[in-house]
């Protein structure tokens, strides 16, 4: 029998006393207890509704009823392991393969995005017999040993780089090396990992794979031009190595336009393994690498056996379906579109309104609000952007931030998140951002009759 439920204080005191403590809460100071939800909508333990834009997990929506009721039908019949035939695993598989381009052929079903990035890890220095890998700067690919070493958000601070990893700036027009006005944006961030590439090669090491997030999440919701990864795979496949596209926070038509976000870049370019997790299960633990025929014979090839023992199994595989089924019944990836481009279009308004807005970007519902303390540096506004995130809670709004500065709001919501949500909150950062410059000239005022 489950206990009553607590009140929220005693809760956070039993979390302090049984969860170790580098297991951090939103809103530390002053957490939310949240007990239900449902579509774009989390509840507290007095039922207050907040509405939710960073949880691309629940991609078509809290507890959405297809994907509950597919759990819990097939949840009645069986679960068990992937080694033996059931119908699941490879209708999923097909449904998959219908979304990517010919040759991303073969699938392997594991529980996380981390286990995913991991396995294609192995793969890729499995094919090409090397060790290195190129990653984008702030960027972050799991929680797992292998991943914390290429996640330049996670090993600056704890043990640094290793030397079979090498670091490529972020193709960011908007604070980046190379920036909006540059002529040729493109081609200049790719000869940076053309360099890092010819570098590694005068030292004796060959590499193994580039590594990147399709759209950047972490190091600040970054949209990289089109035609980058293009002539990065260029360079990639000329030094023997392959293209990982990253799709966990960003695919499953999240990005409007496309089904993958790699797509963004144009129908010639092709990643070599795709991987996938977060959305694929609507918050059921799913994940998936996809990758070439010859990858995977190079991968067999040694001989040893590859097992998940929950990794395709019937239940994951019925919600993975139901996620499908609801994307495409739903009309999800064009409402993602419609409802992104109008949030953008509100979010542009806002900026000529309000100066600490420095740059609006974005595809679909994956948006990003860079927030700047002064236009001609662009120094981040980190305690601002702080500030307006507490704020927003007290409205009932959940938003975080992301970005080396930790200054860009980003938006993830899921998919159902509608035009009225996107007014709402746009309305309120308004709002709030007009009592920031209010309460900031009235302490410039202060200050000036103090002097």
């Amino acid at each position: 029998m489950r206990p009553a439920q607590r009140d929220r204080h005693d809760t956070l005191a039993l979390r302090q006393q049984l969860i170790g403590s580098a297991c951090k809460l939103f809103f530390s100071h002053d957490p939310v207890k949240i007990v239900k939800a449902q579509g774009q909508y989390m509840y507290d333990e007095k039922g207050r509704q907040y509405l939710d834009c960073i949880n691309n997990v629940a991609h078509v929506g809290h507890c959405h009823p297809d994907v509950v009721k597919a759990a819990h039908e097939q949840n009645q019949v069986l679960n068990t392991n992937s080694r033996y035939l059931h119908d699941n695993l490879v209708d999923y598989a097909k449904r998959l393969s219908d979304t990517l381009p010919e040759k991303l052929c073969t699938f392997y079903f594991l529980n996380s995005g981390s286990e995913a990035n991991d396995l294609a890890l192995r793969m890729a220095r499995q094919y090409t017999k090397h060790q290195d890998v190129i990653v984008l700067d702030h960027a972050y690919h799991g929680h797992l040993t292998s991943l914390i070493d290429i996640s330049p958000y996670k090993f600056r601070n704890l043990e640094g780089q290793k030397e079979w990893v090498h670091v490529a700036p972020v193709p960011d027009t908007y604070r980046g090396l190379y920036r909006e006005d540059h002529e040729d944006s493109v081609t200049a961030y790719a000869n940076e990992v053309k360099a890092i590439i010819e570098q590694a090669h005068k030292k004796g090491r060959k590499i193994a794979a580039f590594f990147a997030e399709s759209l950047p999440s972490v190091g600040g919701q970054i949209i990289p031009p089109a035609g980058y990864f293009q002539k990065v795979a260029e360079h990639v496949h000329k030094a023997g190595a392959v293209f990982i596209a990253d799709e966990i926070q960003v695919g499953f038509g999240r990005v409007g336009t496309h089904f993958w976000a790699f797509q963004l870049q144009g129908e010639d370019f092709i990643p070599d393994i795709v991987t996938m997790g977060k959305p694929i299960g609507n918050g059921h633990p799913l994940a998936c690498v996809a990758t070439t025929k010859e990858i995977a014979e190079a991968f067999a090839a040694t001989g040893v056996e590859y097992f998940n023992t929950f990794g395709g199994n019937p239940v994951s595989c019925a919600i993975g379906l139901a996620v499908l089924d609801v994307i495409e019944k739903e009309h999800l990836q064009a409402h993602a579109m419609e409802v992104g481009n109008f949030l953008m279009k509100l979010f542009k308004e806002l900026k000529i309104k309000h100066p600490i807005i420095g740059d609006v970007r974005g595809s679909g519902l994956f948006i990003g609000v860079d927030l700047i303390k002064d236009q001609a540096e662009r120094t981040p506004a980190t305690a601002e952007a702080e500030h307006l995130i507490t704020r927003l809670k007290e409205e009932y709004i959940l938003l975080s931030t992301d970005g080396p500065g930790r200054n860009v709001l980003k938006f993830k919501p899921p998919m159902c998140f509608n035009m009225e949500d996107a007014k709402f909150v746009v309305d309120t950062i308004d709002r709030l951002l007009t009592d920031m410059e209010e309460q900031q000239l009235n302490q410039d005022k202060a200050s000036t009759c103090s002097t």
